[in-house]
């Protein structure tokens, strides 16, 4: 059976804290990967007591935070074989009545935080001329979502970041993908919902906000979008790169 590439591998995590980045740090150390598990609250990761483990508090909208935290990896692991970014933060209000504040407030992260990551690793990766980054961004970057124009156009513009990437590191033979979720059991789907009916309405779908329900009649857990990144930092993604893969059960009738 071909190997999945990940014995001996080293990867740095953000969004590490909870929900589909802590699935995907269980996953990666699950297959022997060594972890830089970051976010701005890790207390959650005590639990996965480990030596292939560093949790890092930290900022990603703060460019020297991140590449300090980085070149740590880097001397801790010796290398940096994946980078995911995961890290993220949800709006809600109308564009009307969304202020500049929240404006650069969901930027600041889901953008130019993918940004100030992927840079800090591109480097590092290209003197090795190898790896694989990976940016968790949004069905919502696809298909226009009422009052989540912020969140939207954020995760529009991290997903194009990340193609755009991905074709600058292509000849250093670093790979650059997508993994855009639907609607996932995570406390940022959670607490946007009214009551305990919250998740049925979602399936359903809703006709005033002009959103399609959910095709597979079922929320992804994070580990179903977890075992998508994993796909594609694995050696059997190994000829795709540029990718944005939907895992949100057929919500937005694309691929």
């Amino acid at each position: 059976m071909r190997s999945d590439g990940f014995t001996g591998k080293s990867a740095f995590v953000t969004g590490a804290g909870g929900g589909i980045g802590f699935s995907l740090v269980k996953l990666l150390l699950e297959e022997g990967v060594r972890v830089t598990a970051t976010d701005l609250d890790v207390d959650a990761l005590a639990e996965m007591s480990s030596d292939h483990l560093q949790a890092v508090m930290l900022d990603v909208s703060d460019s020297v935070a991140v590449d300090h935290a980085v070149e740590q990896a880097v001397e801790r692991w010796g290398a940096l074989d994946f980078g995911v970014n995961v890290a993220g933060v949800l709006s809600t209000t109308l564009v009307t009545e969304t202020s500049d504040d929240e404006w650069a407030r969901v930027f600041a992260v889901n953008t130019t935080g993918v940004f100030h990551v992927s840079r800090a690793i591109a480097r590092h990766m290209i003197e090795r001329k190898s790896g694989a980054i990976v940016t968790v961004s949004s069905n919502a970057a696809g298909i226009p979502r009422h009052s989540m124009a912020a969140y939207a156009a954020s995760k529009a513009a991290s997903t194009m970041f990340t193609r755009c990437l991905g074709l600058e590191l292509a000849p250093y033979g670093i790979r650059c993908n997508i993994v855009a979720p639907g609607s996932t059991l995570t406390p940022m789907q959670t607490g946007m919902w009214e009551d305990e009916t919250g998740g049925e309405r979602v399936i359903e779908g809703s006709l005033i906000a002009y959103k399609t329900g959910i095709p597979l009649r079922k929320l992804a857990t994070p580990e179903d979008v977890a075992n998508s990144v994993l796909f594609l930092l694995s050696d059997k993604a190994g000829h795709v790169t540029m990718a944005d893969i939907y895992v949100d059960g057929g919500a937005t009738l694309r691929g």
